[in-house]
Parts: structure tokens; C-alpha cells; sequence
């Protein structure tokens, strides 16, 4: 064997071992975090790895051991979610809305990302959580603030605040809707697209419909998805824009459409050409959802509690703006469209 080879095949041996005890823990932490969500439903998976991969490096013994593996399942799980997670997406479906419904979702998640964003300055938040936070309530909660910080340097205190602030502000909306679909009157159709459009999570979307009855549910998992389809032009929009603005001094500019991204629309081009077998959604689901759990416990293990805390009341009060911002004009479409 050549000695250039032999030193590469030594040194990937290395890593691979520096790795194993953080993904050691990384997948001891997946599981608890798949039986939290299994005792407590209303706890999504992707929280509770949050929650415990902070609670790992703030409560228990420091081990820099754990860290290469640990950051490595920040990173790399990450992006392969994203790409499974276009399997979810049938663009006819979407299409099937008609531009009526279309339209007042674009206008949503347009005006909540960059009200958010501005919002976050006028609170004298940084740039990057504001961005993080946009993303998370304009898209579709922690896989897009998770999908941003791909792309962006913010820090991982900033990826827990977004996530966090989407879980308890995505759970008050599946209290909250429902009481005010009564007060509105509106059809159960009208409230799919309200609940689809303005709910940050996937499965407080479906949590929030449910309470309505089967026609608002139907209605509001595919309006929610459209958002979904909006998260690939969003992060390409926020990649070529940093692109354009950087300064040269700031070494080699990301790709226009990062390599994930590419991969999230080719999963969603395979299912909308039925290329994919419909048995496999099931399975490319929860492989999504494990990558995701994965990925959530490694930023929650570099979260430092202390620095968290320094922008807790601003961070809280910028989550239910954005919230009351993305319910009003959802409701304003859908009144629209009445």
C-alpha cells in the first residue's frame, strides 16, 4: 500500500474513533428523547433531544472526549433530514390549493420572516437569532431554524432560543385556535388553512386541526407542507444574499443553493413524480425525524445555559410578536378569502 494512502486510511481510522463517544452518547440521547415524546406526546422529539443535550453538558460531568462526536451530529444528520424531509412534499397537492390559497400563504411567510427580522433589531436582538427565529415561525418551526443555522454562523445558544420559543408558542396555539375558530365562525376549511398557515410546527398544525374535525385537518397539513416547499428558496434567498454582501476577507463564499437544499427539491421532485414507493414514506419519515432528534441533541450539548439566559425576556417578547404578527395576517387571508 502507497504511504499517502496508508496515512489517509490512519487518519480516518483517528477520527472515526475521536467520534464514537459523542455518538455514543448522541444516540443514547435519541432514545430518551423518542420515549419522552412517547410518555408525553405533546413533547416533540426534537425538543426533548434539545432539552437533554443541554441538560448533558450543563448538569453533567465535562467530557472533551464527547465533543468531536457531539458536533459532528449537530452537522451531519442535519442536512440529510432536510433532504429526506422532501419526501413529505407532493408539489401537486400544493398546486391543488389554487392560487386563492396560494397566494395568502406566500404573503404570510413573507411578511413574518422579515417582520420577525425586523422586530429582533427594534428589540436589540442579534442579527442571527432574529434571522433564526424568522425562519422557524415563517417556515416550519425547528427543522427550518435547524436548516438556517446550516447556513449562517449564528450561535447554537441562538439555535436553542428559536427552538424553544417555537415549541412554547407552537403549543399555545393548539390551546388558543381552536377557542377562537368558535368566536370567528369560520368554516372548517377556512381553519385548515388558518391553523396551516400560522402554526409553526408540523404536528401542532396537525394537534391544532384535530380539535376542528377531518376537513380542517386535510386542509391544514397540505397548506402547512406549502410552507414547507418554501424553505428551499428561503435558505438559497438568505445563502445568494450573503454571498453578494460578504467581505472578501471572510474566506470562500457558500453556494449559491447548498448541497442539501438541492437534495430536499430532488426528494420532492421523486415523490410528486410518484418515483417513490408509498410504503417508504412511512420509513422516510421516522428515518427524518431520528436525523433531526440527532441533530437537535448535538446543538442542545454546545448550548451554554448562562449565555442563554442573557437574552431570555427580549427572545420571549420577539416570539409573541412574531406569533400575533403570522396569526393576523393568516387570518387576514383567510378572511380574504371568505
Amino acid at each position: 500500500m502507497p504511504p499517502s494512502l496508508t496515512r489517509a486510511t490512519a487518519a480516518r481510522s483517528t477520527l472515526d474513533s475521536r467520534l464514537l463517544p459523542g455518538l455514543l452518547v448522541t444516540t443514547a440521547g435519541v432514545a430518551l428523547a423518542i420515549a419522552v415524546n412517547a410518555l408525553v406526546p405533546a413533547v416533540s422529539p426534537l425538543m426533548a433531544a434539545l432539552v437533554l443535550g443541554a441538560v448533558t453538558t450543563n448538569l453533567g460531568p465535562s467530557s472533551p472526549a464527547l465533543r468531536p462526536g457531539l458536533e459532528f451530529a449537530a452537522r451531519g444528520p442535519l442536512r440529510l433530514g432536510i433532504v429526506l424531509l422532501g419526501a413529505q412534499l407532493a408539489l401537486p397537492d400544493v398546486l391543488a390549493l389554487g392560487l386563492p390559497v396560494l397566494l395568502p400563504v406566500v404573503v404570510t411567510v413573507t411578511a413574518t420572516f422579515f417582520g420577525t427580522q425586523w422586530l429582533g433589531r427594534r428589540l436589540g436582538l442579534g442579527r442571527e437569532l432574529s434571522l433564526l427565529v424568522a425562519t422557524g415561525f415563517s417556515i416550519c418551526g425547528a427543522a427550518a431554524v435547524a436548516a438556517m443555522d446550516g447556513v449562517t454562523d449564528s450561535d447554537e445558544e441562538d439555535v436553542m432560543t428559536a427552538v424553544a420559543l417555537v415549541t412554547l408558542y407552537g403549543s399555545l396555539a393548539i390551546a388558543v385556535l381552536p377557542q377562537a375558530e368558535g368566536l370567528l365562525h369560520l368554516s372548517p376549511e377556512a381553519f385548515g388553512v388558518w391553523a396551516g398557515a400560522s402554526v409553526h410546527e408540523v404536528a401542532q398544525v396537525v394537534a391544532t386541526a384535530q380539535a376542528v374535525g377531518g376537513a380542517a385537518l386535510t386542509t391544514a397539513v397540505v397548506v402547512k407542507l406549502t410552507r414547507v416547499v418554501l424553505l428551499a428558496p428561503l435558505i438559497a434567498g438568505v445563502t445568494l444574499w450573503r454571498r453578494r454582501t460578504a467581505a472578501p476577507t471572510e474566506g470562500r463564499r457558500p453556494p449559491v443553493v447548498p448541497l442539501f437544499v438541492a437534495g430536499f427539491l430532488a426528494m420532492a421532485a421523486l415523490r410528486s413524480l410518484g418515483v417513490l414507493p408509498p410504503a417508504s414514506l412511512s420509513a422516510l419519515k421516522t428515518a427524518e425525524t431520528l436525523l433531526f432528534t440527532a441533530a437537535l441533541f448535538g446543538m442542545g450539548a454546545a448550548v451554554r445555559l448562562r449565555a442563554l439566559l442573557r437574552t431570555g425576556r427580549r427572545a420571549v417578547a420577539l416570539g409573541a410578536l412574531s406569533t400575533i404578527l403570522v396569526t393576523l395576517v393568516a387570518l387576514a387571508g383567510v378572511t380574504a378569502l371568505a
